[in-house]
């Protein structure tokens, strides 16, 4: 009797804590790990990740609808969010243009609303511009961000496939924003990046 009373008391521990697990995977934190260039320096490939998901609101399970939204993606914020082209692959990129704002790149400078966007963050590998009508890497708009979508570009600007070639980011596909680096993998030279572990993302 006694015996069973333990095996029962594990294995009600083993199922709260699984329960608690799921809540918090679905309703507040999630880890991400980074697989591609597209938002170096900010982040790298083999950063982990932890995403808030209630900041935009808390997601009603099996449906699109959000309730309890502290604030809505701002300019800066760096999203992850579903794929608009494979909604079952995830994308992490940083927010350029909010619904209202109107977006153009010009000689490989943003500029929202008329104005230049002022971008620390970013890095360009390629000292080539590619003119207007060959690509829209380096050359495009103006384009206005309808109510309720998102544009968005990744970091490493002349390496990321963004909102400049397949459009923009429906907030229902948001599921949440970057907060942290909890671990940093170096793949290349099969060692953790330990200075990074704890850093926030911004």
């Amino acid at each position: 009797m006694k015996k069973k009373g333990i095996v029962r008391e594990y294995a009600e521990a083993i199922v709260l804590a699984l329960i608690l697990a799921l809540i918090i995977r679905t309703f507040v934190v999630q880890a991400f790990k980074i697989p591609s260039g597209s938002m170096i320096p900010t982040l790298l490939i083999g950063d982990h990740i932890l995403v808030s998901k209630f900041i935009y609101g808390t997601r009603i399970p099996f449906t699109d609808k959000k309730i309890l939204i502290f604030r809505e993606p701002r300019r800066g914020d760096i999203i992850v969010f579903k794929y608009p082209k494979d909604p079952s692959r995830d994308f992490i990129k940083r927010v350029i243009g909010v619904g209202g704002d109107v977006v153009e790149e010009r000689d490989k400078k943003v500029y929202v609303n008329g104005k230049p966007l002022n971008e620390p963050y970013i890095q360009h590998t390629d000292n080539d511009t590619r003119p207007i009508g060959m690509d829209v890497r380096d050359n495009f708009g103006p384009v206005y961000v309808p109510k309720g979508k998102l544009f968005v570009m990744g970091d490493n600007r002349d390496q990321s496939y963004d909102s400049r070639y397949w459009g923009f980011v429906d907030l229902k596909a948001v599921k949440g924003k970057a907060l942290i680096i909890y671990w940093s993998w170096d793949g290349k030279r099969h060692l953790p990046r330990l200075s990074r572990i704890g850093r926030f993302i911004k």
